[in-house]
């Protein structure tokens, strides 16, 4: 499963990732860029057959579809509202989406010819379990590929918002997701898929431009209770809400706020195993 509602740490505050339209407006939006990139880097011949693990809202679904002519593509994801989202905005009869959990696959195993994943696997309780999973459900040759942010740095939206949070309340730092999710770096992910016994392991970044139109563009999205900072500022007083809000006021410009993103791709290579 890509437990995205478990509680994590000690207290009330859960990672919450279950209403679409929010999801999109928080990280949704900019996951569908890195997707547009991620994709066409693997290179992945026409009428292949895809599983897309942790599918979310369809982002990367709909990039394999648009860019990858793929002869069928499987969406799973725990999050029956995600889903529900990913099945109305990608209308492709080659496409299906599936309730599932990351560590049991709903696949029969050497049944696929590619595995992806978009900025889910830092929230499966097992990432290695569900590395394992992948690997499984490979076929020979198969490709293995997922991304995820690079919450320690390369995510400027989300480090000013935890920067800011922790100048408000020192708390704040256990929530953060650079020190929470060490899978999301460099040698996170190549141990990940090494572990996994896939072959030929490439780690490289994925960087976007992330441009809000004010503030209200940047700070809005963080009020919707979708994902770790948005559940965090959800559980605290409305006091600490405002000074939170007001330190990224004095710190932004009004508008357009330009920043980057980057998401840290890996991909692996299946081989046979008697």
């Amino acid at each position: 499963m890509i437990d995205r509602t478990r509680p994590r740490l000690p207290g009330v505050v859960r990672d919450v990732w279950a209403v679409g339209e929010a999801y999109e407006a928080y990280v949704g939006r900019w996951s569908r860029r890195v997707a547009g990139v991620f994709v066409p880097r693997l290179r992945v011949p026409a009428g292949r057959r895809w599983l897309d693990v942790g599918c979310g809202t369809g982002a990367l679904t709909g990039a394999v579809l648009a860019t990858a002519d793929p002869a069928r593509v499987c969406g799973v994801d725990p999050s029956a509202g995600f889903l529900a989202s990913a099945r109305a905005a990608v209308a492709d009869p080659r496409a299906a989406f599936v309730r599932a959990d990351a560590r049991e696959l709903p696949v029969a195993g050497g049944s696929v010819d590619v595995v992806v994943s978009g900025l889910a696997l830092n929230f499966v309780p097992d990432p290695a379990r569900a590395a394992a999973e992948i690997r499984r459900v490979l076929a020979p040759g198969g490709t293995a590929a997922a991304y995820v942010w690079d919450y320690a740095g390369g995510m400027a939206m989300m480090r000013l918002f935890w920067d800011a949070a922790a100048a408000v309340d020192p708390a704040a730092a256990a929530y953060d997701e650079g020190p929470r999710f060490p899978v999301c770096t460099r040698p996170g992910l190549a141990a990940l898929w090494q572990g996994a016994g896939l072959r030929d392991v490439r780690v490289e970044p994925v960087e976007i431009p992330t441009v809000f139109r004010d503030f209200a563009d940047f700070w809005t999205p963080f009020l919707g209770g979708q994902g770790a900072a948005p559940a965090y500022l959800a559980s605290l007083p409305a006091g600490h809400r405002a000074a939170i809000e007001a330190r990224l006021r004095d710190r932004l410009p009004a508008g357009p706020i330009a920043l980057s993103a980057r998401a840290w791709s890996v991909r692996g290579t299946a081989v046979w195993q008697a």
